[in-house]
């Protein structure tokens, strides 16, 4: 089994990253944007790195630049599941979301964000 958190690329019409995150949340897992809330309007990680080939989705090798947002609720339900996208979805206390997806998850809610 793997876990990762769900995703997707910036449209022209987010305006800007966390949107996009949001957006990507919504039409993934079907959850009600009004039901959460990001927890930090900068990522909560960044990776960049080398995407093998994936010849039969007509993608040559190319590299591929993550950002990470984390998104928190009180009574947000996962509502109906872009299956084409998203095998499963589910709120998970800190603790076994850090388990199924890592340490970057602990570090999103625990850390408070940079002071500009």
């Amino acid at each position: 089994m793997r876990t990762v958190p769900n995703g997707g690329h910036v449209e022209p019409t987010d305006a800007t990253l966390v949107e996009a995150a949001a957006r990507e949340l919504t039409e993934e897992t079907g959850i009600d944007l009004s039901q959460v809330s990001a927890a930090s309007s900068a990522p909560v990680y960044v990776e960049y790195g080398l995407v093998p080939a994936r010849p039969r989705k007509g993608e040559p090798e190319h590299y591929h630049l993550d950002l990470g947002y984390a998104f928190t609720t009180v009574h947000g339900e996962v509502g109906r599941l872009q299956e084409s996208e998203v095998t499963g979805a589910g709120w998970h206390p800190l603790d076994v979301a850090e388990r199924l997806v890592g340490s970057r998850i602990a570090r999103a809610i625990c850390t408070p964000p940079h002071a500009n």
